[in-house]
């Protein structure tokens, strides 16, 4: 038979931690709904600025920042690994990780070595162990801003300029609903050539196109890896209130199993306690 101080024991061990996932599950809903706000706000600006960067492709090579979308052979590579700074959040930090470990037995890469810019304390604690880690920008989450994100870039790219690195790859979740994130791969450096058929005619250019796009590329990357910083912020509260949500339903369902249990076995005790009564009295009877 159960022993009935321990089922209790155990009851009030699975009501305590649903309290907890619960209450993680209600602060991520809350701060995943801030989040989203905040990608919302930007995208208009993002998307647009993409565009003006697939118009201005052709120029970027004969401009002062020509530099940025040189290629080179592939030497060091630099891969900046976007995470979380708590757990909590399901596979959200591992799948980062796999991402990382994916892109480094990549063909492209066959010989050269790794550097890491880690964003996310979860995985500077797993790539420290095995990685070089150049940066580690954790603390910016602490008050995530598109000045603190920028100071990043301009290291990234004073580091290209320099050839300290060849190729600089970024990982993040992509944000698409609470329950489902995407991990993405983007070629940071060199630039990517998407250019687009987008006539520019019909644009004045002062003081030149070649000065705008100096100014624009920078900007560019500093907002592509800004929005990665929002896209893996809504990522990781989703995938901690999906994981939370999912926490909670099983307790709540071990909690239920546990009252069955309980009242079994509290059933089972007071009717044997009833057969001895009448068994003894049966026996005084005789």
């Amino acid at each position: 038979m159960p022993n009935l101080k321990e089922i209790r024991n155990r009851i009030s061990s699975v009501t305590s931690t649903m309290k907890i996932t619960s209450a993680i599950k209600m602060v991520s809903a809350a701060k995943l709904k801030k989040a989203q706000d905040a990608i919302t706000a930007m995208k208009p600006y993002s998307e647009k600025l993409n565009e003006l960067m697939a118009s201005f492709s052709d120029v970027i090579s004969s401009s002062s920042i020509s530099y940025l979308a040189s290629e080179r052979p592939v030497k060091k590579v630099l891969i900046v690994a976007i995470a979380s700074n708590r757990g909590f959040c399901g596979a959200f930090n591992s799948n980062i990780i796999k991402q990382a470990k994916t892109i480094m037995s990549d063909q492209r890469f066959s010989s050269a070595s790794f550097e890491f810019i880690v964003i996310g304390k979860k995985a500077n604690d797993i790539l420290s162990k095995t990685e070089t880690i150049s940066q580690n920008s954790s603390d910016i989450f602490d008050d995530l801003s598109y000045d603190s994100s920028s100071l990043i870039v301009d290291k990234i790219i004073e580091d290209f300029a320099d050839e300290k690195y060849d190729h600089v790859e970024m990982i993040y979740n992509s944000f698409k609903n609470a329950a489902n994130q995407i991990i993405k791969s983007e070629q940071f450096l060199p630039i990517v050539n998407n250019s687009s058929e987008e006539i520019l005619q019909d644009y004045i250019f002062e003081p030149s196109m070649e000065s705008i796009v100096s100014v624009l590329v920078p900007k560019s990357l500093k907002i592509q890896l800004f929005k990665a910083l929002r896209d893996s912020f809504a990522s990781e509260h989703g995938a901690r209130m999906t994981a939370m949500h999912k926490a909670t339903d099983n307790a709540t369902e071990l909690k239920d199993e546990l009252v069955l249990t309980y009242n079994k076995a509290r059933q089972a005790a007071i009717t044997n306690e009833i057969l001895e009564i009448v068994s003894g009295a049966e026996a005084l009877k005789g």
